[in-house]
């Protein structure tokens, strides 16, 4: 199992749509929330995803495929 912590920016059109779901239930990646803040026009959450090296980076790569935009936390070590 590797970690990676993550921001990710959600564009106004995909704050109601559950993403975080999706890329749990596709990729049987484990998600943990440790902030978010969402307005009527941008999501922002920072998460810590728990999965196979191969599902986060697929995970990732659907996100921004989706327009989500996906930032590393500074500091992020994969283990």
């Amino acid at each position: 199992m590797a970690k990676k912590q993550v921001t990710l920016i959600f564009p106004q059109h995909l704050i109601k749509e559950p993403v975080i779901y999706m890329i749990a239930k596709e990729f049987s990646i484990i998600p943990n929330i440790r902030r978010a803040r969402v307005t009527e026009t941008i999501g922002e959450v920072t998460l810590e995803l728990d999965g196979s090296e191969e599902a986060l980076k697929n995970a990732v790569a659907f996100l921004e495929k989706k327009g989500v935009k996906v930032e590393p936390v500074v500091g992020d070590v994969v283990s």
